[in-house]
């Protein structure tokens, strides 16, 4: 079609004559409405940035025996295979806060359980009663 007619067309459709593929021979162009073809893309490129990581939470106590702590590790390894960071806290209730050394250490060797699929994101912070930091996944 020559470049008169599909001019002609497209204002008669009340659309913009848009070149797709300007490299090709002849060019390429489409009749289509240019700034629904724009809010299209920068819709596009939005949804693309917003691929939302979510921070799942795994909780433990001082006291929580190794089976309870394989199965959570499990959950946590699980969790970072999909992408997600996990919150890794040591809660600590009552006394138990005399026990915050304990908790630290369980933490440190959870932390290092990980190190070969995930990153620190937040180092161990002592907020309160708990003990957290957060892993990302490499």
């Amino acid at each position: 079609m020559s470049l008169q007619d599909a001019i002609s067309k497209a204002k008669n459709l009340k659309l913009d004559l848009v070149e797709v593929a300007p490299d090709s021979n002849p060019p390429v162009c489409k009749i289509m409405d240019y700034g629904k073809h724009k809010y299209k893309q920068t819709k596009q490129k939005q949804t693309k940035k917003q691929t939302v990581t979510q921070v799942k939470e795994i909780k433990f106590r001082p006291s929580t025996e190794q089976n309870d702590l394989n199965t959570k590790k499990n959950h946590i390894r699980k969790f970072l295979s999909k992408k997600h960071r996990v919150k890794v806290t040591v809660m600590f209730k009552g006394r138990e806060i005399i026990l915050s050394t304990k908790g630290k250490e369980m933490l440190d060797k959870i932390l290092l359980d990980f190190e070969d699929v995930a990153n620190i994101y937040e180092e161990p912070k002592f907020e309160g009663r708990t003990i957290h930091a957060i892993l990302s996944p490499k």
